[in-house]
């Protein structure tokens, strides 16, 4: 039975009853959007998105794990928890699991996670350690969430608006926020379930550690000698010119900007990526991208030089996020 402790997305452990895994994973972080249902929703859909990218797409509980401010006054915890334990809630509803427990704690700042729990076959989950040369990598959803939630603080700070207002206007940001906050709450589960349809060698999420570092945590755990090549950078409209206009404090275009519950990023056959890709957007109406190649190499990931950007969404609809 294959096992997988810690380092990759969720840890996989043989159970002593017959032929099934324990799946598992946990995660917090501080909230950084403005609205605490969207957050409590993110918040589910990063903590969920570790299965998923094991290919597991049933979950089978989910704990919260809550810290209310100190800081916060009566008023303010009696408003804005209760709307982010339910954004949590209908983000697990919405992944068909539920949430059955957890911990809530007092701290000097907000914190908000999870744990998502799977008992499951072998043959529901991928290992993510069977890319072979001449696979091609997609990730399903845009990069650059923390440069949008970074903006879009930035229009009350008049000397950092300074820097960016030459790039990108108001409205600009506050789409871009928009764009982030619907994309880090959407979940992964769709891909997952495509990861087995189009034969999927391996998969990861791109969050904290920025595509890069994820593409290179993925990189390091391969059975066969690989390296992956990155070509193309999908990025939320405007934000690759605000991430340059500030001295590129991101590293966006390097692949080191963190992103939150961002897309997978999943190593397929050739000639099943496109067909992979298609699926999604017929199923989702989300746009997925082949990014980069699978070549023979020493278990490491790079970005080349000048990488294509490709804005999310190509072209403005009036009245429409993407």
């Amino acid at each position: 039975m294959p096992h997988i402790g810690i380092g990759m997305d969720s840890c996989v452990t043989p159970l002593r009853h017959g032929g099934l895994s324990l799946v598992q994973t946990t995660d917090f972080f501080y909230p950084l959007v403005d609205d605490p249902y969207m957050m409590g929703k993110i918040a589910c859909a990063n903590v969920i998105s570790d299965l998923y990218a094991m290919g597991v797409t049933e979950c089978d509980n989910m704990l919260m794990l809550l810290a209310i401010s100190q800081k916060m006054t009566d008023r303010e915890r009696d408003v804005v928890i209760p709307l982010m334990i339910r954004g949590f809630k209908d983000c697990a509803e919405e992944a068909g699991t539920s949430v059955n427990g957890g911990q809530t704690v007092l701290n000097p700042w907000v914190t908000v996670g999870g744990v998502a729990t799977t008992v499951c076959q072998s043959n529901e989950f991928i290992m993510p350690d069977n890319a072979v040369v001449g696979d091609v990598l997609v990730l399903t959803k845009p990069l650059g969430t923390q440069v949008a939630v970074n903006a879009y603080q930035w229009l009350e700070q008049p000397d950092r608006w300074n820097r960016i207002k030459l790039v990108v206007s108001e409205d600009d940001v506050r789409k871009a926020y928009q764009r982030a906050m619907f994309s880090m709450a959407r979940l992964n589960r769709m891909a997952s379930r495509l990861m087995h349809k189009y034969n999927a060698h391996g998969a990861t999420d791109v969050t904290g550690f920025g595509l890069l570092g994820h593409a290179n945590n993925l990189a390091r755990i391969q059975k066969n000698e690989v390296g992956f090549v990155i070509h193309n950078l999908p990025v939320i409209a405007k934000m690759a010119a605000v991430s340059k206009a500030c001295g590129n404090m991101f590293g966006l275009l390097q692949g080191h900007s963190a992103e939150t519950s961002g897309g997978l990023l999943v190593a397929l056959p050739r000639e099943q990526a496109a067909a992979f890709c298609k699926d999604i957007e017929k199923q989702e109406g989300y746009q997925s991208w082949i990014i980069g190649i699978v070549e023979k190499g020493t278990r490491t990931a790079r970005i080349i030089d000048k990488p294509r950007v490709i804005e999310v969404p190509a072209k403005e609809k009036e009245g429409e996020l993407w």
